[in-house]
């Protein structure tokens, strides 16, 4: 299933929160679970930022050869859109952190059920259920 904005393999090193019997959903423990996925990839896109700032600064030697220059002139732009991306999905993120703060986290933004654990564990951006996120990718698709 798409979603509208490319996630990589974020929290790669995470352990499956296992609900406590009778828990409710989206107690403190489990929003604490969520934010710390949240922090983390966060952390891991800053740093991302990071090293290609370092990196352009290293790489933008004048090259004398025409093929040379296009060269890297393409993978600086392709490193550029990577960062635009990966910028639109630290504005997600820190959307999604301010909803777990207002305790708002965890529900569809369209018909108001839970998402669920395991879905927000696999896309702890995810503000569509899976019934509402589908009926909106069969619109986009029938839209063209």
């Amino acid at each position: 299933m798409r979603d509208d904005s490319a996630e990589p393999s974020q929290h790669k090193d995470f352990v499956p929160y296992e609900a406590r019997k009778g828990e409710p959903y989206m107690s403190p423990d489990q929003q604490a679970h969520f934010r710390a996925i949240l922090d983390a990839w966060r952390q891991e896109l800053m740093e991302e930022v990071d090293r290609t700032v370092d990196h352009m600064k290293l790489d933008t030697v004048h090259c004398p050869d025409p093929n040379d220059r296009a060269s890297q002139e393409s993978d600086i732009g392709l490193e550029l859109r990577a960062r635009e991306r990966e910028g639109r999905l630290l504005t997600k993120i820190n959307k999604t952190l301010k909803k777990i703060d207002e305790h708002d986290y965890g529900y569809c933004e369209s018909c108001g059920v839970e998402i669920g654990i395991r879905r927000l564990e696999a896309r702890p951006t995810a503000d569509l259920c899976i019934d509402c996120k589908t009926r909106q990718e069969e619109l986009e698709r029938l839209q063209g």
